[in-house]
C-alpha cells in the first residue's frame, strides 16, 4: 500500500510538481529548456499517463480542439541516389519499392481533390531524390500548383528536397505556400542515418524556406537507434530555426534497408516524443505521419492527449495508411473535428 511507502508519496508529489511548472512554462509559449527535457524523459515509460494531461492541456491552450489533417501524393518515387538507412526508396537497397519519374501534373490535381474529401487542410507533392533538379519536372511542378490553386481548396505544400532560392522562388510564384524538408534527426546522429549528404545542408534548405516567407514543415523520424539526448537535440535545432510545423515519423523498417530488423520503439515511447515535443515546442503544429499504425497500434488515439494537433491521413510514400473513415470516425469519437 502506499501509506507504507512514504518515498514513493514523495516521489509522486516531486513529479506532480515538476509537471505542474513545466506546464506553466510552455503555457506561457517560450518552452521547456535542455534541463527539463533530460528531466522529463527522465520520467520514461512509466510515467506517461502522468504526464499525457499535462500535455493535452498545452496541446488545447495553444490549438484548441482542431486537428490538421494533411494528406501526400508520392509524385516521383524511387531511383534516389541518398544512403539514408531507414529509406525504401535508395537505389543503393533492394526492397522492390516503386519506381516511376513525376507523375503529370492532371494526375497530382487529381490525388489532391482526392484529399478534400477527406477533410485535408493540406496536401503536400512529394518526390525522392536529393533535389528536384530537371527543367521539366519543375515545369510540371509549377502547373500541377496553379491547377491546384485553381481547383483545390488545400494548402499547398511540397516536399522536394535540397532546392536552391531560386527554384523555391519559382514555385512559391506558381502557388506553392509550404514548404517540407525534414532534418531526420539530430545533427549529431545523423552520420549514421546518411552519409551522402551534409546536415547543414538541411538546415540551410529550412533557412532558405523561412527567408521566402513560406509556411514551413520539419521534423525527424524516431526509431532509427537515436537516442533521448538526439531527440532534444532535434527539438532544440527546430526551435532556433522557427520552423512552423513539426512532422513526426516513427520507423516502420522496410525489408531490405539497412534498419530492416530495427524495433527500437514502444507506444508509450512514442507518446513521449510527442509529449516532449509539445513541451519544447509548444505553440507549434506537430503532426504526426509515417509508421503511426505500426508503432502506436491500439494507443493511436492518445496521441493528441500526448500533445499532437494533427496527422497525416490516407497512404504515405510507400506504405499504405489506414483508411480514412477510421480515422475520421476516430475524432468524432474523441470529440475532435478536421481543422479547416
Amino acid at each position: 500500500m502506499v501509506d507504507n511507502h512514504p518515498s514513493y508519496v514523495v516521489f509522486s508529489l516531486s513529479v506532480m510538481g515538476f509537471l505542474e511548472e513545466i506546464t506553466e512554462k510552455a503555457l506561457g509559449g517560450a518552452g521547456i529548456g535542455w534541463r527539463e527535457a533530460e528531466e522529463l524523459v527522465r520520467l520514461g515509460e512509466e510515467g506517461i499517463f502522468q504526464v499525457l494531461p499535462h500535455a493535452e492541456r498545452v496541446r488545447r491552450h495553444f490549438k484548441g480542439d482542431e486537428v490538421s489533417l494533411c494528406s501526400i501524393v508520392n509524385a516521383k518515387s524511387g531511383l534516389c541516389g541518398e544512403d539514408c538507412t531507414f529509406c525504401a526508396q535508395s537505389v543503393r537497397y533492394n526492397t522492390g519499392a516503386p519506381t516511376y519519374p513525376m507523375l503529370p501534373a492532371e494526375r497530382i490535381v487529381e490525388t489532391a481533390l482526392e484529399a478534400t474529401r477527406w477533410r485535408a487542410r493540406e496536401f503536400s507533392i512529394v518526390t525522392s531524390g536529393t533535389k528536384v533538379a530537371k527543367r521539366e519536372d519543375v515545369e510540371i511542378l509549377e502547373r500541377a500548383l496553379k491547377l491546384m490553386k485553381e481547383r483545390a481548396g488545400l494548402e499547398r505544400c511540397a516536399s522536394l528536397g535540397i532546392l536552391d532560392k531560386e527554384t523555391l522562388r519559382r514555385l512559391k510564384e506558381a502557388g506553392l505556400e509550404s514548404y517540407h524538408h525534414n532534418l531526420e534527426t539530430s545533427r549529431s546522429f545523423f552520420p549514421r542515418v546518411c552519409t551522402t549528404h551534409d546536415y547543414e545542408e538541411d538546415v540551410q534548405t529550412v533557412r532558405v524556406a523561412k527567408e521566402l516567407g513560406f509556411y514551413v514543415c520539419s521534423g525527424g523520424i524516431f526509431g532509427l537507434g537515436e537516442g533521448w539526448q538526439d531527440r532534444i537535440e532535434l527539438a532544440m535545432t527546430l526551435k532556433e530555426l522557427g520552423v512552423d510545423s513539426v512532422p513526426i515519423n516513427f520507423l516502420n523498417p522496410r525489408p531490405g534497408t539497412p534498419l530492416e530488423d530495427a524495433n527500437y520503439l514502444t507506444p508509450r515511447e512514442c507518446l513521449l516524443t510527442i509529449a516532449l515535443y509539445r513541451f519544447i515546442l509548444p505553440d507549434r503544429s506537430i503532426i504526426v505521419c509515417g509508421g503511426r499504425e505500426a508503432n502506436l497500434r491500439d494507443l493511436q488515439c492518445l496521441i493528441f492527449a500526448a500533445g499532437a494537433n494533427g496527422m497525416m491521413i490516407g497512404n504515405y510514400l510507400t506504405t499504405r495508411g489506414r483508411p480514412p473513415e477510421e480515422d475520421l470516425k476516430m475524432l468524432e469519437d474523441l470529440g475532435l473535428k478536421p481543422g479547416r
